[in-house]
């Protein structure tokens, strides 16, 4: 079994900073940090091959500081890493994003056959959660998004069952392999390094491939050529100028405390009492 796991460094965005002026986002001085999302998907990437054996290789595309995030995925116990960095691939957004990503894994699968991709739900500094279904639709794979657990993997039928969170509940999904997964966050929690994989990762050949090696056939698809989307403005968000109120009441107490609170809020919204009355009948 082959699974390969798509990650992304990405910056630190609890500290991130919007220039007050240029409205864009200053990245001076902000750590880069291995994608929280992805982490899950990995995780469950390396449990699987903890119960069923194989092989787990990880993928990203970005520039060559990117590859720290790469050696971070082997000290936690991935097989194999691959970079893929060009100054083409400048300036892509998901669509350009999703094209390199897939066209690396199909050179992948060249070695190995590919049976899972795994990717986290989405990023943080884009929070978009297209390029996992946008490298699905490329590779033509089975989708399967916001995978809440993996009930069970039958390698030798090449069937795998899933839990996925929806609006209505969890989905209970049957599919056929090769397939790509987006996990949700809070499934699982990643591992500790181990010694010897940190030694490992220390010394491990990250595969860096250009935009050759990594097959691209059409290099208008990538970068800004191949990247429509455009961002008009980046804003923070207004500064809230409601200051917390502070209620007191005469003891600590569960009760006092809940009847304190309500009174204030009947208080200040007369309406609410009569609503929840009516509800409650």
């Amino acid at each position: 079994m082959h699974i390969v796991v798509c990650i992304k460094q990405v910056p630190d965005s609890a500290q991130i900073r919007v220039h007050p002026v240029t409205n864009t986002i200053m990245r001076q001085g902000v750590p880069a940090i291995v994608n929280p999302y992805d982490l899950y998907a990995l995780e469950e990437a390396l449990r699987l091959k903890d119960q069923y054996g194989g092989r787990v290789t990880v993928l990203t595309m970005g520039p060559p500081m990117a590859e720290a995030a790469l050696r971070k995925a082997i000290s936690y116990g991935a097989d194999d890493a691959v970079l893929v960095t060009d100054r083409v691939f400048a300036g892509s957004d998901t669509l350009a994003t999703s094209y390199a990503l897939a066209s690396a894994i199909s050179q992948i699968s060249k070695d190995m056959p590919v049976d899972l991709v795994f990717t986290g739900k989405q990023t943080i500094d884009g929070d978009t959660a297209q390029v996992g279904p946008g490298v699905a639709k490329r590779l033509d794979m089975q989708l399967l998004t916001y995978v809440s657990k993996v009930r069970s993997l039958d390698t030798e039928n090449d069937e795998i069952v899933v839990e996925r969170r929806s609006e209505g509940g969890v989905q209970v999904l049957k599919t056929s392999t090769p397939c790509l997964i987006t996990v949700l966050e809070g499934n699982n929690e990643m591992r500790f390094a181990t010694m010897a994989n940190m030694f490992r990762a220390s010394r491990y050949p990250v595969k860096i491939w250009n935009k050759d090696e990594a097959g691209i056939e059409d290099v208008t698809k990538t970068g800004l050529k191949g990247s429509p989307t455009v961002v008009s403005k980046v804003f923070a968000p207004t500064p809230r100028a409601v200051k917390a109120e502070i209620i007191q009441c005469e003891s600590n107490e569960p009760g006092d405390l809940s009847v304190t609170l309500l009174a204030k809020m009947f208080n200040k919204h007369p309406k609410l009492e009569k609503e929840i009355a009516k509800r409650a009948v």
